[in-house]
């Protein structure tokens, strides 16, 4: 089970620590039973109602059709309809049908780039849209429909899925065309979707054990949800980034020095973004993608203004090693003479965390390993803690207000 370590604990307070958990139990055990006045948005609370048999089933039979005819599939999706599976596919590499990524640009360049990638290829395309309304996935959309139309002809609707909304615009499309239809959970944000059609049938389609995904969602929740709320990790991670909040710190670094969790950055940094900051509140998510960024971000860690914290992601599991041999060269690196690349990423690991941890608070969050069946404790972890954390702030940890300001402008310029 994933495991919260806090490095300099003096950096935090741990009076200040224990006072906040003890002055906010109401907040967890209120997230762990549901509040009322978040109805509409906390189905991915139990992996049985977003993950249940029906749902997983449906979705492995439509993953097996598209593996047994296509050599890509489209995700079209931008923010939470693309990130959740975007980052478990790109981390996981399962060597299933290829996935192509749209909807999430409206850059002429990217989606002529796009289009030119399925030139002799079968494929499938799934738009992924809860509110159809969204520009980006719903220019896309048409532009792959009518290549669609002109390589499949009459064919070309067996090869359409749509995961929206019941009821809405895409739905009727959808009917009326032929369309297979995949709900978007109603009861669920498109931030909160990684356990659920949005985020599991592509996972599945690249070929990712999704069960394993839920069964580690699932178990994340059982531990979530009961035991000594003092240990709950998610809950003292909530409370850790609250008391810093307090103190003045104002972003979140989340780093790593595993290059996967590149695109799992991109998921966490809009739950956060999206859920906290609003009323004028909320800590800013950054990233760190170390060892590379050690030689540019960590200049500021180092010496710039102390205005942010750092959480870790590391993972137990030795999955890979590669020994670097002695040779005939005089390059001055004999020091590293028979020494695994594991050693020496551990080591710049642990003299990072020992560096960055003399100037700023930092925790790490471990998990045992990089699989399918961690990185749905991951997405969990992260979707409660993050309740938590906007709940103890003060914040609606499921609109987002200020994501609609631009639209206006925008679709006033496009002439809606």
């Amino acid at each position: 089970m994933l495991k919260l370590f806090l490095h300099n604990p003096q950096a935090v307070g741990e009076d200040l620590l224990v006072q906040m958990m003890h002055d906010n139990l109401s907040v967890l055990e209120r997230a762990q039973k549901g509040e009322e006045r978040y109805r509409d948005s906390q189905d991915w609370l139990d992996t049985d109602v977003c993950a249940g048999e029906d749902v997983l089933t449906r979705i492995e039979n439509k993953a097996r059709e598209i593996r047994e005819n296509a050599d890509a599939f489209v995700l079209i999706g931008v923010g939470g309809s693309n990130n959740a599976a975007r980052s478990a596919i790109k981390a996981l590499e399962p060597g299933g049908t290829e996935i192509i990524y749209a909807g999430n640009t409206l850059n002429p360049h990217a989606l002529t780039k796009m289009l030119d990638s399925l030139d002799g290829k079968d494929f499938y395309i799934d738009c992924i849209a809860k509110n159809f309304e969204t520009l980006e996935p719903g220019s896309s959309f048409r532009i792959l429909r009518a290549y669609m139309d002109k390589k499949y002809g009459d064919k070309a609707a067996k090869r359409i899925i749509a995961t929206g909304t019941a009821g809405s615009t895409l739905d009727a499309l959808c009917r009326k065309e032929g369309y297979d239809f995949f709900e978007f959970p109603l009861n669920i944000g498109g931030r909160y979707t990684a356990i659920s059609n949005v985020g599991l049938l592509p996972m599945a389609v690249s070929g990712i054990d999704i069960r394993a995904v839920v069964r580690g969602a699932h178990d994340m929740q059982a531990a979530l949800h009961t035991g000594d709320p003092m240990d709950n990790p998610a809950y003292r991670y909530a409370c850790v980034r609250n008391v810093l909040y307090g103190k003045g710190y104002r972003l979140e670094m989340l780093s790593s020095f595993e290059p996967r969790f590149r695109y799992f950055y991109h998921w966490w940094e809009q739950l956060f973004a999206e859920s906290e900051g609003k009323d004028n509140k909320g800590i800013f998510p950054v990233t760190g993608e170390f060892s590379e960024e050690l030689h540019s971000i960590g200049q500021f860690v180092q010496d710039g203004s102390p205005i942010l914290f750092e959480t870790f992601l590391d993972v137990a599991d030795r999955a890979d090693a590669l020994v670097i041999r002695p040779d005939r060269y005089a390059d001055y690196f004999d020091y590293l003479d028979n020494v695994d690349f594991y050693d020496i990423n551990r080591a710049a690991y642990q003299a990072t965390v020992k560096a960055h941890s003399e100037k700023l608070p930092v925790m790490t969050l471990e998990l045992g390993a990089l699989d399918a069946y961690h990185f749905g404790q991951l997405f969990y972890f992260f979707q409660f803690a993050c309740y938590l954390s906007c709940a103890v702030m003060g914040v609606n940890p499921f609109d987002q207000p200020g994501v609609e300001a631009y639209k206006k402008w925008m679709f006033d310029a496009l002439g809606k």
